[in-house]
């Protein structure tokens, strides 16, 4: 019936890492593995690191909290030519489970050693200075993810798991007050005018996304998932999309130092507020950091960002601000999002770390690069008789 394969057994697996798991047996005892996968993103990291020796130590094991397998984690390499990283964490068992796939693709794209640990820091009095009052900066948001405890991530989590969390998501967050205090809109049953109005204010994250769908996030769309903001709209939470949660601080103009104190405060409150009613905790690994469904996001899973106009490097070329924020530790977007393409002079600029840099660092970093290019962007200007 299975060719050299001849029965199913229960129990342990020991050679495969984990137990209660059923397993075809070849004739030799050993387990049988899946077949090598045919990785369409030749140039990925998957591909790299996803070795036909650790497939056939990790293609059978699945984790605890949700099930999740390593050929669920790499179908966005599998199905898409055009993948750097890859692969996604579908629980936090996934970064313990195929450690020898995720460990060494971690330490190469955040550029960190096997001893690595992280560093948490929130503190704004820390923060030296601000954007220069005269670049022409349109707006400040600061974005971090956070995951809880007990459920599974995006990729993996059940239906079961995804809704209890959206009510200890909603709970928690209607319990906010202050200037955080507002409504939480759950996607499910919305009503058109609240829907209009929430993708009016640039707020609604939708579905559609090849690479969420391939890997798994988007199931049960759009049940268990909605979207969370204050009165002022300067504090948002999105619930259930790609993380667990991304808890959001944002308003007009550069006052970073302002977006940043919110978000800490937001941060604490909804952490106190699920941690009273469940007696769940943010997922924080001394490691990694704060656990996400994408390993990219690992660490502080921050990104700290302006809107800002630069025509001279507009003028200049898209290419050589991209080189001259890389040395600056900064990326480069569109204002319409990482795949939404650039137009016009009016750019996203943000920290490129997550990992290996507390949040302090990494908003400074931002505030710092920025300053240079607004000073470089003038001399620009006057380079190419802008002005």
């Amino acid at each position: 019936m299975f060719g050299k394969y001849s029965k199913v057994v229960y129990g342990t697996a020991a050679a495969a890492g984990t137990l209660g798991l059923v397993y075809l047996v070849g004739r030799d005892n050993s387990p049988a593995v899946k077949p090598f996968p045919d990785i369409k993103s030749k140039h990925s990291l998957v591909a790299k690191h996803v070795t036909l020796d650790k497939w056939n130590k990790l293609s059978n094991v699945k984790t605890k909290t949700s099930g999740f397998t390593l050929e669920q984690a790499i179908a966005c390499a599998v199905q898409f030519d055009n993948q750097h990283c890859g692969i996604y964490a579908g629980d936090a068992d996934s970064y313990k489970d195929f450690a020898l796939v995720f460990d060494p693709l971690i330490q190469e794209y955040h550029g960190i050693g096997p001893d690595a640990t992280h560093t948490s820091d929130m503190d704004v009095s820390k923060i030296r200075g601000t954007i220069n009052p005269a670049a022409p900066v349109h707006s400040t948001r600061i974005r971090v993810g956070r995951s809880f405890n007990g459920f599974g991530l995006s990729p993996g989590i059940t239906k079961e798991q995804r809704l209890e969390l959206e009510g200890l998501l909603k709970n928690a967050l209607e319990s906010l007050g202050g200037d955080l205090a507002g409504n939480y809109y759950p996607l499910l049953g919305m009503d058109e005018k609240v829907r209009q109005q929430l993708v009016d204010d640039h707020f609604l994250f939708v579905s559609g996304d090849r690479n969420l769908i391939a890997a798994g996030m988007e199931r049960d769309w759009p049940e268990g998932r909605g979207i969370y903001h204050n009165k002022d709209k300067t504090f948002l939470v999105w619930v259930n999309e790609e993380d667990q949660t991304r808890i959001i601080s944002m308003q007009q103009g550069g006052d970073v130092r302002e977006v940043f104190s919110r978000l800490a405060t937001g941060i604490e409150a909804v952490g106190k507020s699920v941690k009273a009613a469940s007696g769940k905790d943010f997922l924080l690994d001394p490691k990694y950091g704060y656990i996400h469904s994408c390993p990219t996001n690992l660490g502080t899973g921050m990104r700290a960002s302006v809107h800002i106009d630069l025509p001279g490097w507009t003028k200049e070329g898209l290419d050589k601000l991209q080189e001259r924020c890389e040395q600056l530790n900064l990326q480069p977007r569109g204002t319409r999002g990482e795949s939404g393409g650039q137009t016009g002079i009016t750019y996203d600029i943000s920290n490129k770390h997550r990992l290996g840099y507390s949040e302090v660092e990494l908003v400074q970093c931002m505030i710092d690069g920025v300053n240079r290019l607004f000073l470089e962007d003038l001399m620009l200007q006057k380079k190419h008789n802008l002005f």
